[in-house]
């Protein structure tokens, strides 16, 4: 009789994939990453090709060896890794690591542990995934070569322990030359020249705006500037030669969660996280007297929403925006 043998990565899923594959199938577990790059040196060649060194995790020896073992007396093996880049350069490390036959290895994901997915995935088998494998290999060594040189630094000027990312080094980058950019402005003294045009038929005046003379485009950065331009402009005769009108559409904004409620409850009333969800706890079982000088005061009300969805009533939203809200600027005089 054939006998398989099924690697995943978690010891959590060995027992209930096998109660669902059954007894011809011997599941085991990689326990997450076998190989990575060093941790003493860079372990990339950036001579040839950023060429990665992989070496084995410290401690994994033993739990190769056992897989290695079992991998040889299986007809086939299926590397049941997680269904992600990360769960497939997994499997393509595990290939290597117990130098797995191309003909009896296969790839198999499944994003439920539950037994008609276990059991389909073994039907969908397939090859590794070579392009999410580079992929994963890139975000691997650019991590390495970004934190590898920056990290010391952190631990000399900062703290010890602390490490370095592709992410948050190129972030800090782009505010630190950002930053430059606000240090090195030389403020700039400019004027703008608006007329308001009244056209026959039309409610609201047409403002144009002073671009230059003819079509050569022309800066008022003085107001001398400004007072000769008007001065050339006295008992001038204004023609509007064309009016272009047009629609534009313009999207309701979208329902609050509880973590953009927090934020803007924060951002314009300076209400703690604790506040905004004791007020809308208040609002949504129905409002609440307001007393004293607390600052619900300023609050009036929100009008509250349900999401239905399926058929059965989802959660209850706050609109921004397209929902009135009213904020009681003064006690006795209030505005919207």
């Amino acid at each position: 009789m054939a006998k398989y043998l099924v690697i995943v990565e978690s010891p959590a899923k060995v027992k209930t994939v096998k109660k669902y594959l059954g007894a011809n199938y011997e599941v085991a577990a990689s326990m997450g990453h076998v190989r990575d790059l060093p941790k003493s040196r860079l372990g990339i060649d950036v001579e040839h090709d950023f060429e990665p060194k992989y070496i084995t995790i410290r401690g994994k020896g033993e739990l190769l060896a056992s897989l290695r073992k079992a991998a040889k007396k299986a007809d086939k093996v299926y590397l049941a890794t997680d269904p992600d880049r990360e769960g497939e350069a997994i499997s393509w490390h595990l290939s290597i690591a117990l130098n797995l036959d191309e003909n009896k290895m296969r790839r198999i994901t499944f994003n439920e542990i539950t037994k008609s997915a276990v059991k389909a995935s073994i039907k969908q088998a397939r090859d590794i995934d070579m392009n999410l494998v580079d992929e994963q290999q890139a975000r691997r060594c650019l991590d390495r070569m970004v934190g590898y040189e920056i990290s010391p630094l952190l631990w000399k000027k900062i703290k010890r322990g602390l490490s370095a990312g592709r992410v948050q080094s190129v972030a800090l980058r782009i505010i630190g030359d950002r930053e430059d950019e606000i240090n090195a402005f030389i403020p700039k003294e400019y004027w703008t020249l608006e007329a308001d045009l009244k056209i026959p038929g039309e409610k609201k005046p047409l403002v144009a705006k002073f671009h230059g003379k003819g079509s050569e485009k022309m800066a008022v950065e003085t107001k001398e500037q400004l007072d000769e331009i008007l001065k050339g402009l006295e008992n001038e005769t204004f023609t509007v030669s064309e009016v272009k009108k047009g629609e534009r559409s313009k999207k309701a904004p979208l329902p609050f969660t509880t973590s953009t409620l927090q934020q803007e409850a924060s951002k314009v009333l300076n209400f703690s996280t604790q506040k905004t969800m004791r007020l809308a706890q208040q609002l949504y079982e129905g409002g609440s007297k307001r007393k004293g000088n607390d600052r619900s005061d300023f609050l009036s009300a929100y009008r509250f929403y349900t999401n239905q969805r399926g058929g059965r009533c989802g959660s209850t939203f706050l609109y921004p925006g397209a929902v009135r809200h009213k904020i009681y600027r003064k006690r006795g005089h209030d505005g919207e």
